[in-house]
């Protein structure tokens, strides 16, 4: 679209500011098909390749290893595509610029086809929704069915060690009658005669999995509902401060969250080979997901303190100076730096530890909804993120045209206490939640200190 003239808007014939053409309709068509693609394509790779890069690994340290440089990755990337590629944007073409993306795109895919031969595969299972549907249904189709305290009353397909040895866990116990056998549900060759009437333990089991970690992923929203209100805030911000970096440079506002960007990848790089290993010394045992995404919570809280004191400072500066309009406060935009620090700071803890989680907790059949919660997680806040910021628009005077002349602080205040609010349900949650896999972990790592020690002797 960027080179071809029948798909921008006609340029204006005089140097006039008012003659600009309204877009097409195919025109915009074209826009909107082309975000989408955007969209489909981002949300089929970015986070899949994270589940299956995790996959190629078989311990759990690996696989969150593969996680922190991961998200290096595409944190280091998004820093390359927000300067680099804007630089060549606006001061080549934006054909260069789309080209160099393209040209990005194709290497990337040459580089990961040429490693096909060598990945791990899943074998395809059918679809984990379409489970745990059936588990829901069964379960109600036998609700007033009595739950049986013997093992042999549950079907559990294939898994014959636990047919013998384990029974139904008692949390949601409602959802055991799916797994309960009645006359016609089993075929005498042990298959199951009618999915929807009846399930296997383990599919009972990968449902209430999900409904444990659910209270812990909506914490996770307005965990990042404060990063969307504050990055959008930010620009605002820095608009009306002083943007003139030397004789020579003023910096774009849109480019000022690029110092989120780039603290996360270089905070992931040093807390791998750092600060992860610092804390097992000092306290016996790696971290847990859940510490680190807790850790993550107290960055944040204290980002938007920050955001708020800065806020009433640039305020206060602008009023002392009797600034109004478009006026910039003599307030450098440098200001606005630390709360992206700390922000950035906490992502590196609170993202990766999020996936971690999720992948780690997730039973088999759905370890590739691990990444994608955190893609939903993210559409979810920034859309809260707008409406927030909205709502306080309309029912409040803290956010006039002016900023000057509103209460920008306030609003930081509020979503401050939110994230106190959230933070305490966050706890809650972590307390009550109890880990299925860490003891496989921690077993594999206990493997490899004695993998070491006998190789050592």
């Amino acid at each position: 679209m960027a080179t071809v003239d029948g798909m921008r808007p006609q340029n204006c014939q005089n140097d006039s500011s008012l003659c600009a053409t309204t877009p097409s309709k195919t025109q915009y068509a074209m826009l909107y098909l082309t975000l989408t693609l955007v969209c489909i394509g981002l949300g089929g790779s970015r986070f899949t390749l994270a589940t299956m890069g995790a996959n190629q690994f078989t311990k759990a340290k690996h696989q969150e290893t593969h996680f922190n440089w991961y998200f290096f990755t595409l944190y280091f990337a998004t820093v390359i595509a927000s300067t680099a590629i804007v630089y060549v944007e606006d001061n080549v073409s934006w054909a260069w610029g789309f080209g160099i993306c393209i040209m990005a795109n194709v290497l990337g895919s040459i580089i990961f086809l040429l490693g096909k031969k060598y990945y791990y595969y899943d074998t395809p299972q059918g679809s984990p929704f379409t489970s745990l549907a059936q588990v829901i249904v069964a379960s109600f189709r036998k609700k007033k069915m009595a739950l049986s305290s013997q093992s042999p009353d549950y079907y559990y397909g294939d898994d014959l060690q636990k047919k013998i040895d384990e029974l139904p866990t008692n949390s949601f116990r409602l959802l055991n009658k799916a797994a309960v056998k009645i006359e016609g549900d089993i075929l005498p060759n042990g298959s199951i005669a009618k999915p929807w009437n009846i399930c296997t333990v383990q599919q009972v089991e990968d449902l209430k999995t999900l409904f444990r970690i659910l209270p812990l992923w909506s914490s996770s929203i307005l965990l990042s509902t404060p990063i969307g209100i504050q990055g959008s805030l930010s620009v605002l911000q820095a608009l009306a401060m002083d943007r003139q970096l030397g004789p020579h440079f003023k910096f774009p506002a849109g480019s000022l969250l690029v110092f989120t960007l780039v603290t996360t990848a270089i905070c992931l790089s040093l807390f791998d080979r750092f600060l992860w290993p610092t804390w097992k010394k000092i306290f016996g045992r790696n971290s847990t997901p859940l510490q680190r995404v807790g850790i993550g919570h107290v960055f944040n809280m204290a980002s938007m303190v920050v955001s708020a004191l800065v806020e009433t400072k640039r305020r206060a500066t602008a009023h002392s100076h009797h600034i109004q309009g478009s006026d910039m406060v003599a307030l450098s935009v440098l200001w606005l730096v630390p709360q992206l620090v700390i922000v950035g700071i906490g992502e590196a803890f609170h993202f990766p530890g999020q996936v971690a989680l999720y992948y780690q907790e997730f039973p088999s059949s759905l370890k590739s909804l691990a990444t994608a919660m955190i893609a939903l997680v993210i559409g979810i806040a920034y859309y809260l993120s707008t409406a927030v910021v909205d709502l306080f628009r309309r029912v409040t005077t803290w956010l006039p045209d002016d900023i000057n002349n509103g209460n920008l602080d306030y609003l930081y205040w509020v979503v401050a206490v939110l994230g106190v609010i959230n933070f305490g349900y966050y706890l809650a949650c972590a307390c009550l939640y109890e880990y299925k896999n860490i003891d496989k972990a921690e077993t594999d790592e206990m493997n490899d200190c004695t993998e070491t020690l006998t190789v050592k002797n």
